[in-house]
């Protein structure tokens, strides 16, 4: 699995705090910094299940896995591309919203494409389904 992530630094924000908001759901191995009409473009890059398990942590502790997997199945664009958003001040605070508007998120959203074998499996493993609030099948991390 191959995970790309973007999120835009504008002229009125804090770079650090930005990095920090991309830290507390995921972790990069490595960050690549873009000049952009807006600011600056962070585009944050790693390979395998491992450097999601920050977000997929969060959605679990959060017990949203069905909304969750619903916003995530709607960002299946190909059968080995999901792409999906969540709100950068949510996630400074160590939280997990999904953005599903284009204008939903006033400072632009932290939006990741993942590039996997298997995107049911990948979306099964990250946000599963439940019933009555319970897990009733998990998968393993894709690829």
């Amino acid at each position: 699995m191959k995970v790309e992530v973007v999120v835009e630094v504008r002229h009125t924000e804090n770079k650090q705090k930005v990095i920090h908001a991309l830290e507390n759901i995921f972790t990069p191995k490595k960050i690549e910094e873009k000049r952009s009409d807006v600011g600056t473009v962070l585009i944050a890059t790693c390979e395998g299940h491992e450097c999601l398990e920050k977000l997929r942590s969060a959605i679990w502790r959060q017990g949203i896995q069905d909304a969750a997997r619903s916003v995530i199945a709607r960002g299946i664009v190909t059968e080995d591309t999901v792409v999906f958003s969540v709100n950068k001040q949510a996630a400074y605070a160590g939280v997990v919203s999904f953005v599903t508007e284009p204008n939903e998120s006033p400072l632009g959203p932290i939006t990741f494409t993942v590039k996997t074998s298997n995107t049911r499996q990948f979306l099964d493993w990250i946000a599963p389904r439940t019933y009555r609030g319970r897990v009733y099948y998990q998968a393993p991390p894709p690829d």
